[in-house]
């Protein structure tokens, strides 16, 4: 089966030993192959984070180049921004997702967001090891974050986030904007 038909079959859901076995067939990414603007859903599996950040009004990523890259994308109503992740509860996120599911907590995002956003890249672009394979990989500068990629087409590129004290990956697909 062709990766982009796998997504097809799976964007409801996947559990996540498919996930994984499906992320681990996957061909490896060049970092330069990853640069520009990328528009991000998540890829249901049961974690925790599934459908947290898309709640928040997540748009997806951008890479600039090896140094510069916004890792959080927001959309705004003139247009995407970018929103520092150092500023992000990650903890709460991680440890408390029912809370960060609630309604107020998104009413509060959305409120706080603008304080938040920053012109500033807050990630770089690397190439590291993940389950055995060099591939591309995004490093948040201040967050025990590494979001890993791998090819599904020249356009989708298959992201599992790499979070220190997650007890299962979270996925999510991105889609090259043209």
């Amino acid at each position: 089966m062709k990766p982009d038909q796998w997504l097809a079959e799976h964007g409801a859901g996947a559990s996540a030993r498919e996930a994984l076995a499906f992320f681990d067939a996957l061909d490896a990414v060049v970092p330069t192959d990853m640069l520009g603007r990328w528009r991000g859903s998540g890829l249901p599996t049961g974690s925790a984070l599934d459908g947290l950040i898309e709640a928040y009004g997540w748009y997806g990523k951008e890479f600039l180049d090896g140094e510069r890259v916004h890792p959080l994308l927001f959309a705004t109503r003139s247009g995407p921004r970018p929103v520092d992740p150092a500023l992000v509860p990650i903890g709460v996120l991680r440890d408390r997702p029912g809370l960060a599911h609630s309604r107020a907590a998104r009413t509060a995002f959305r409120l706080a967001r603008p304080l938040v956003t920053t012109s500033q890249p807050r990630a770089r672009l690397r190439s590291v090891e993940h389950r055995g394979v060099p591939t591309a990989a995004m490093v948040y500068d201040a967050l025990p974050i590494i979001d890993v990629f791998r090819w599904v087409s020249d356009d989708v590129r298959l992201g599992l986030m790499d979070l220190r004290g997650l007890p299962a990956p979270f996925f999510f697909v991105l889609r090259r904007e043209r």
